[in-house]
């Protein structure tokens, strides 16, 4: 049992607290409060047990110092404090799992009953991070909803998405799309400057859009969630984005674990245009150990699925990476189907998360890019 969820604590998603972004709601012209959580309070009350009120009891930190604070059970002034136990992996783990549900309880309801009332979203990424450059196209923010993966409306997922379209008299019929599934531990906010980068670098669209649990998004961030999560934002785009709902024009990206859902979508759309995995991994379970015993707790088997992809794919891995070793990226790009390879770029000098950090290697990451481009017309 311990085994299990070290295990589970390993692959666990870890979107950032706060989000790095945030997107103001408006109705009407005005812009509504962001008051997800006091609209809950009594409907959260009513729900909780005692039990549940013990243990949120026992929870809250005892600060001594502060007399304001302190409870009948607290040891007198200068008495000898123990040591607060530890709380195992196993119980961290299940508690966060409980957080997340409430919080995914709130989101889905408030983002149904905006959905139903026409709700308009504004993009604003948080101030501390970098400017990004300036462009000429347009930033969307949406909210797209799973597409029957619930039955009813008021639990149904909706995935935050930002979309930078290119002007429109700079549309052509060979203008590409990316669809962008982030790394685990950052947010559309964080990659916002790599959105314009790339769209600018590349004259293409590109999608970005949050998980299950990260960020604006609803639901809970589990595996089977990312993949509803890709399919609802490619069948959007499809209809919505792309010129005649050209699927050929489609790119989609993954990096690290967003390589899991890009291969799932890639093996199982045979129409769509490229595929483009950076520091992706074999499978969750192979960065962990190479041992198979395991196998049934595995997850996001990208090895597996990039053999069933029909487009061209392009692998980008930093030969220092100690946290996806590269030996993944070479073990993929040999799995590819032959008729499906692209020349990948090793990265010598760079690890997991740098591949793309300061101006030259920016310039040089276009570069690549736009190689890969170049070679989907041709085909």
């Amino acid at each position: 049992m311990y085994l299990y969820f070290s295990v589970a604590g390993a692959l666990t998603f870890f979107p950032p607290d706060p989000p790095l972004y945030k997107f103001t709601r408006t109705l009407n012209g005005e812009i509504l409060p962001d008051n997800e959580d006091e609209e809950n309070d009594d409907k959260d009350n009513d729900e909780n047990d005692s039990s549940s009120s013990s243990s949120n009891k026992e929870s809250k930190p005892n600060n001594t110092n502060d007399p304001e604070e302190a409870t009948n059970d607290s040891p007198a002034s200068g008495a000898t404090l123990e040591a607060p136990p530890e709380i195992h992996p196993a119980q961290a783990l299940t508690e966060r799992a409980l957080l997340m549900r409430k919080r995914a309880k709130k989101r889905n309801a408030r983002d149904a009953l905006d959905h139903s009332r026409g709700v308009t979203y504004t993009f604003v990424p948080d101030p501390r991070l970098s400017s990004p450059p300036t462009s000429s196209g347009t930033l969307e923010a949406i909210k797209v909803p799973h597409l029957g993966k619930q039955l009813r409306a008021s639990t149904r997922i909706h995935v935050a998405c930002t979309i930078y379209r290119i002007r429109q008299d700079r549309v052509t019929d060979q203008t590409k799309t990316l669809i962008y599934s982030h790394g685990n531990a950052t947010d559309i906010g964080a990659m916002h400057f790599m959105q314009l980068i790339l769209a600018k670098g590349l004259k293409c669209n590109v999608v970005m859009y949050d998980y299950s649990g990260y960020g604006e998004s609803g639901g809970v961030s589990l595996e089977s969630n990312t993949y509803a999560d890709i399919e609802a934002v490619y069948d959007y785009v499809l209809k919505n984005v792309v010129k005649d709902g050209n699927e050929k024009s489609i790119i989609l990206y993954g990096q690290s674990v967003g390589g899991g859902p890009s291969c799932y979508l890639a093996a199982k759309e045979s129409e769509v245009g490229g595929l483009i995995l950076h520091s992706a991994f074999l499978s969750g379970m192979r960065v962990l150990t190479s041992n198979r015993a395991l196998a049934c707790l595995d997850i996001f088997p990208n090895l597996t699925r990039i053999k069933k992809v029909c487009c061209p794919v392009f692998i980008i891995h930093g030969m220092l990476d100690e946290e996806v070793a590269f030996a993944h990226g070479k073990a993929l790009q040999d799995a590819v189907p032959d008729d499906c390879r692209r020349t990948p770029w090793w990265v010598r000098d760079r690890g997991h998360n740098d591949i793309t950090d300061g101006r030259v290697k920016v310039l040089e990451y276009i570069q690549k890019m736009k190689i890969y481009f170049e070679s989907l017309d041709h085909d």
